[in-house]
C-alpha cells in the first residue's frame, strides 16, 4: 500500500545558512489526508463560526497543523477563543484586546521609554535600590550585529535613548524589580532561535523583547523567568500582529506560570518535579531507586524540559508539532470560559457551572481524567510530566546501566536532542498515563 511520505515543513521556518549544521533534522511532515490542512481546518467552521472542535482534534493528532494555519488553531487549542462562538464574536474579542494590549505597552512606554521603539537593553538601567545607571548597553534599531549589543554614543541618539540616560531615581519596589529584569530579557531575546533567519530581523527581536517586557508587567507575581523567551518566540513567528501574539502567550502562560513562580527559595517547577519521581517510582520502581541512590531523587536534572517544554530536545519545527499534540490531548472545551476575565464570559461561565463536558470535544488525555475523576478531587497532572516520565522509560536500561552520578544521567538525556519522535512520544506518554492511574487506584 503506498503511503504518503510527505513534505518537509522546514522552509517554513528557514534556518540560517550558517547554523544548518547545528539545528537537529525535523521530522515532522505534512502529510495529505493526516496533517491538519488549511482546507480541513476551514471547512470544520460553520457559516456562523462555530468551529466542530473534536474533529479537528482528531485531525491534529494524526499528523499536526499545517504552518500555514498553525497560529490560528493555536489560538483555540490555548482558550483565546471559544470554539462555540462566532466570526463577529471573535472578531470583537480581538480587538477589544488588541486595544488592551496597546493600553499595556503604553503605559509601559511612559515607565521606560524603550517599550516599542524598536529597540531593547541588554545591561542593567538602574541599580538594585533604584538609582540610574548612565549609557546602558542598548540594542539599536536595524542593528546587524547577530545578537550582539552595542553601546550607542553618538551626538545624533534617538530620544527615546536620550530619555534612558535621563531616568529619575526609582523608589516603587515592583517597578525596581520590573526595571531590574528588562536587560535579562533583552540577553535572553539575542539568544533565542538565533539559528532563525526571522530573527536576522531587529523589529522581530525587539517585539519579542517588548511583549516579553509588557508581560512581566502585568504579571507582578512571577514577572519575568528565564526559559519564557522560549516559549514567546513561536508566537511571534505563527502571529503577525503583535497584540495576537501577546495573548496567545499570556495564554500559555496561564498554564505554566505555576512553573515560574517563586515562594521563598523554591521554584514552582520543583512541584512537577517532585511528580515525576512520584510517577517513575511507579511505572519503573528500579530505575527511580538507582536515581535517588546517585543522588538525583530531586529530579532536577529533568528542569529544562518541563521549563521550556522540549525546545531543547527537538527540532524548531519538531517542538511546536509536538506542542500542538499536547494541547490537542489535553483540551478542554471549557478553556475559554475557564480563562476569560471580561464580564460576559462570567455570566457565560455561570450557566454551564455543573453541566457535564461533551466527551466528544475533550482531547484523549482530559477524557482519561474525566473517567478517573481526577478533576473532581486535585487538578490533574500536565501530559509534559509524563512525557519526561517516557523519555527516562526509553534510556531506561542505559541509565541504569551507565549512569554513576547526575552528570552521567544529564548527558544521556542530551544525547536524546534530535533523537526524539513527537507522536510517539505523545503515544508513549499515553500509555505511561493510563498506566499510572490504573496502579495508583490499586495502591
Amino acid at each position: 500500500m503506498w503511503r504518503d511520505p510527505g513534505v518537509s515543513a522546514d522552509s517554513f521556518y528557514e534556518t540560517r545558512p550558517d547554523c544548518s549544521n547545528d539545528v537537529p533534522i525535523s521530522r515532522f511532515k505534512i502529510k495529505a489526508g493526516k496533517t491538519l490542512s488549511p482546507r480541513k481546518w476551514h471547512d470544520a467552521f460553520t457559516q456562523e463560526g462555530y468551529l466542530d472542535i473534536g474533529k479537528t482534534l482528531r485531525r491534529i493528532y494524526r499528523g499536526g497543523v499545517h504552518p500555514s494555519i498553525r497560529g490560528e488553531v493555536w489560538e483555540f487549542l490555548l482558550g483565546c477563543y471559544d470554539p462555540k462562538s462566532t466570526f463577529d464574536e471573535r472578531d470583537q474579542i480581538r480587538e477589544r484586546r488588541r486595544i488592551q494590549y496597546a493600553t499595556w505597552k503604553k503605559e509601559c512606554r511612559q515607565l521606560f521609554p524603550l517599550v516599542g521603539s524598536g529597540r531593547f537593553i541588554t545591561s542593567p538601567v538602574i541599580t538594585d535600590d533604584g538609582q540610574p545607571i548612565q549609557d546602558p548597553m542598548i540594542m539599536p534599531e536595524g542593528n546587524q550585529a547577530k545578537g550582539l549589543a552595542v553601546l550607542l554614543q553618538d551626538n545624533n541618539r534617538p530620544s527615546s535613548i536620550d530619555s534612558v540616560n535621563n531616568l529619575e531615581n526609582v523608589t516603587d519596589k515592583k517597578l525596581i524589580q520590573w526595571m531590574l529584569t528588562l536587560h535579562q530579557i533583552g540577553l535572553d531575546v539575542v539568544r533565542t532561535d538565533r539559528t532563525l533567519v526571522f530573527y536576522e530581523k531587529q523589529e522581530n527581536l525587539s517585539k519579542l523583547w517588548d511583549i516579553l517586557a509588557v508581560y512581566a508587567w502585568i504579571d507582578k507575581e512571577v514577572g519575568y523567568g528565564q526559559g519564557m523567551s522560549d516559549l514567546c518566540s513561536p508566537m511571534i513567528i505563527l502571529l503577525d500582529d503583535e497584540a495576537d501574539a501577546f495573548w496567545c502567550f499570556e495564554r500559555l502562560m496561564r498554564r505554566l506560570r505555576g512553573n515560574f513562580r517563586c515562594t521563598g527559595r523554591t521554584l514552582g517547577v520543583e512541584a512537577q518535579l517532585s511528580n515525576l519521581a512520584s510517577i517513575t517510582q511507579v511505572i519503573d520502581p528500579k530505575l527511580h531507586k538507582h536515581i535517588e541512590h546517585i543522588g538525583g531523587g530531586d529530579y532536577v536534572f529533568a528542569f529544562r524540559m518541563l521549563m521550556v517544554l522540549f525546545r531543547r530536545e527537538f527540532s524548531f519545527c519538531d517542538s511546536l508539532y509536538l506542542w500542538e499534540m499536547m494541547w490537542a490531548l489535553e483540551y478542554d472545551p471549557y478553556l475559554f470560559l475557564m480563562y476569560e476575565e471580561a464580564q460576559s464570559a462570567s455570566v457565560k461561565a455561570e450557566g454551564v457551572k455543573g453541566k457535564a463536558k461533551s466527551i466528544r470535544q475533550c482531547g484523549k488525555y482530559e477524557r482519561q481524567n474525566m473517567r478517573n475523576g481526577a478533576k473532581n478531587a486535585e487538578s490533574p497532572l500536565p501530559i509534559s510530566v509524563f512525557l519526561v516520565a517516557g523519555v527516562l522509560k526509553d534510556k531506561s536500561t542505559k541509565l541504569l546501566h551507565e549512569a554513576r552520578g547526575l552528570d552521567d544521567v544529564v548527558k544521556i538525556l542530551n544525547d536524546t536532542t534530535g533523537n526524539l519522535d513527537a507522536k510517539k512520544a505523545c503515544n508513549e506518554a499515553m500509555k505511561l498515563h493510563k498506566k499510572y492511574l490504573r496502579k495508583a487506584k490499586k495502591a
